[in-house]
């Protein structure tokens, strides 16, 4: 059957760099597939991984591998045959610790795939060595080359081998049978497969003019309703318009009777004015005899006013007349200080020649 996928998650894949054994180079751009593959003829497991058509992953798991994590969401294994070390990146903590547990579950199987074969070989080994003493060809041989412990020392190992050939040649062939046995069984499969599959075609090909005819009537029955949508939906246009005028005639009503309450409340707002008129009138009335005395009382004020404007301007004409005087009294006071000053120089003058 050869290699067959177990196992698949995806990852960024990283290889140590070869100069350093430090850094990690990445070996892919994005994110890619990585699986496990177990391949039944070889009883081996491999870890493969491809970036478009570049193979960047192809490591066969042996018992001595270890994958370590060295973070939450990355790990690595050691591969001694690729000579180099594989990195994983993924997404997130489950990823990573799937394909650990994986990891450890295809290193046991590995394990015993090898312990399984080192017992064959033992055992094959041990058959062969048995039939080389038992043989009397063996002992012929012997006789003729040296003795028996010497030949059967000589000759054991070949035999080994032999025999170790000899049963992969049988588990092969009876692998090979078992394998014809099953195409043989997948071939007879087929035939019945692909009968039903005629058997089927005839019947699409009837079902297909039933199917036509049927399309015919259903495209008939389609021009008919869209003729019918056509008609509802000229009468859906007309009852929109109705509706339009409706929705209008409705929205004017409600203004109209907005209107008429507005009117409502001003007419019983005048008639509530109405009724405090007298009052106002009556109030009219006292406000004018107040207005008729303040009047009077104004007309006194104002000849009250008179009287002391023409006081004001005699004593204005008086002050002006005493402003006058003063300043040929300040005139004359300046010339006799003027005098006074003059004096005062001559006395000075008449001490400093005294």
């Amino acid at each position: 059957m050869g290699e067959q996928p177990i196992f698949t998650t995806r990852a960024h894949v990283f290889q140590i760099d070869p100069t350093t054994k430090k850094n990690w180079v990445p070996a892919s751009k994005q994110a890619v597939t990585v699986s496990y593959f177990y391949d039944s003829t070889r009883n081996s497991y491999r870890i493969i991984s491809v970036d478009g058509s570049k193979v960047i992953i192809n490591s066969t798991i042996t018992p001595n591998m270890t994958f370590t994590k060295t973070s939450q969401k990355f790990g690595q294994w050691a591969d001694s045959r690729a000579n180099t070390v594989f990195g994983l990146g993924f997404a997130s903590e489950q990823q990573l610790a799937k394909f650990a547990e994986k990891f450890q579950e295809v290193k046991e199987a590995a394990k015993l795939a090898r312990d399984k074969s080192q017992e064959k070989m033992e055992t094959s080994s041990n058959n062969s060595q048995e039939s080389g003493r038992e043989t009397p060809s063996s002992n012929q041989a012997s006789s003729f080359n040296g003795t028996d412990d010497e030949k059967i020392s000589h000759g054991g190992p070949e035999t080994a081998a032999l025999m170790s050939e000899n049963d992969k040649l049988t588990t092969t062939v009876e692998q090979s049978n078992t394998n014809a046995k099953k195409l043989e069984t997948e071939l007879q499969t087929l035939r019945d497969n692909n009968a039903r599959l005629v058997d089927s075609l005839t019947e699409s090909s009837a079902n297909v003019e039933i199917w036509k005819k049927q399309l015919n009537t259903c495209k008939e029955e389609s021009d008919t309703l869209r003729e019918k949508i056509a008609e509802l939906e000229s009468q859906c246009e007309k009852a929109n318009v109705e509706k339009e005028r409706n929705s209008k005639l409705t929205v004017r009503v409600q203004e109209l009777e907005t209107e008429l309450q507005d009117k409502e409340q001003e007419l019983e707002n005048l008639r509530k004015q109405a009724e405090i008129i007298p009052q106002l009138m009556a109030e009219c009335e006292s406000i004018t005899e107040k207005l008729q005395a303040a009047e009077v009382k104004n007309k006194d004020l104002e000849d009250r006013i008179e009287g002391l404007q023409a006081d004001i301007e005699d004593s204005q004409s008086k002050q002006g007349n005493m402003k006058g005087e003063l300043k040929k009294f300040m005139d004359v006071l300046d010339g006799k200080i003027d005098e006074l000053h003059e004096f005062r120089q001559g006395l000075s003058k008449l001490g400093v020649d005294n």
